[in-house]
């Protein structure tokens, strides 16, 4: 379990995170998301004692981090995948880590296994693809077995396989009874692969919640209603609550009353459906909606000299 309490973190004037405070359960993937520059990676560091929180206090099953006589066991984390001696191979630099830690020699073996790098195990690092490198940082992640998994950009550089790959291991870590918090680009996937999410901007919590209750509370649902009586369902279901738009001659979007509904009022006049369909929003829409006040930096659209949020922007 990771527990945060009013969580500050200030670089000179710059305030990366506002007093966040927040509960990552066990036996979940929780989903941590934001715009560059929103706190998340700031926040993950403080968690694992690489920065000092400017106040308040993160706890990682029921301690902070530094407090922890084993700290590998306890939690793992990838927050720089390229932090090696690009100098030595894979497989040294985990019994490396081991030997320092504590840990059988054999371990190494198994995480070398369990994350596809057996191929690659006696190659320099300096000489890895992103992915990789991507790969032996959740085999540093992995080696003490820890209870609690800290993942920012896991699948940044990995192929398709690569991406079904660490979403079937996080799954498999949390139906364990780990906890697992991790933060992702990839919408689509972090809809897949989360059970929770944690949404910050600007270094505050925006919001908070189970998945798909965070994108219905977020851009709510609407009904596709195709019909030739259209308009004169239309007038029926009007309601103070209900918005409607007509996409074209016949075809309906409607928002604020269920699918259902919509098919009994159709019913009840006599009127004929073609198609009665619910549409959920995606959870990128629900991201786009709940950050559009909070990303440092926006494109000025048409523009060829148009500013881009920085890659290098403090996370």
């Amino acid at each position: 379990m990771i527990e945060a309490e009013g969580l500050t973190k200030r670089y000179g004037t710059k305030l990366a995170v506002d007093h966040v405070s927040f509960r990552v359960e066990p036996g979940q993937v929780t989903g941590f998301l934001g715009p560059n520059g929103a706190g998340k990676s700031t926040t993950m560091r403080m968690i694992v004692g690489l920065d000092r929180p400017t106040a308040g206090h993160v706890e990682v099953n029921g301690k902070p981090y530094a407090q922890h006589h084993a700290p590998m066991h306890e939690v793992g984390s990838l927050l720089e995948a390229k932090a090696v001696h690009t100098g030595r191979n894979a497989r040294n630099h985990l019994r490396a880590l081991a030997a320092t830690h504590g840990l059988p020699g054999k371990r190494v073996d198994e995480v070398i296994e369990m994350t596809g790098l057996a191929a690659v195990a006696k190659k320099r690092v300096g000489g890895f693809s992103l992915g990789m490198g991507q790969r032996l940082g959740i085999a540093v992640a992995m080696l003490g077995d820890p209870r609690t998994l800290i993942l920012d950009e896991p699948v940044n550089g990995l192929d398709p396989e690569g991406v079904k790959w660490v979403r079937t291991m996080v799954r498999y870590l949390a139906d364990e009874g780990r906890t697992v918090f991790l933060s992702s680009h990839l919408m689509s996937e972090m809809a897949i692969t989360a059970d929770q999410l944690i949404v910050i901007g600007r270094g505050r919590i925006i919001t908070s919640g189970p998945v798909q209750e965070v994108i219905d509370r977020t851009s709510g649902t609407s009904v596709t209603v195709r019909s030739p009586q259209a308009a004169q369902l239309a007038e029926r279901l009007a309601g103070e609550d209900v918005a409607i738009t007509v996409i074209e001659p016949g075809h309906l979007a409607v928002r604020g009353l269920e699918a259902a509904q919509v098919g009994e009022v159709a019913a009840r006049e006599g009127l004929v459906l073609h198609e009665l369909t619910p549409v959920r929003a995606s959870l990128e829409e629900a991201f786009m909606t709940l950050t559009a006040d909070d990303v440092e930096f926006h494109s000025a659209s048409g523009s060829p000299h148009a500013s881009h949020a920085t890659e290098g922007a403090q996370a």
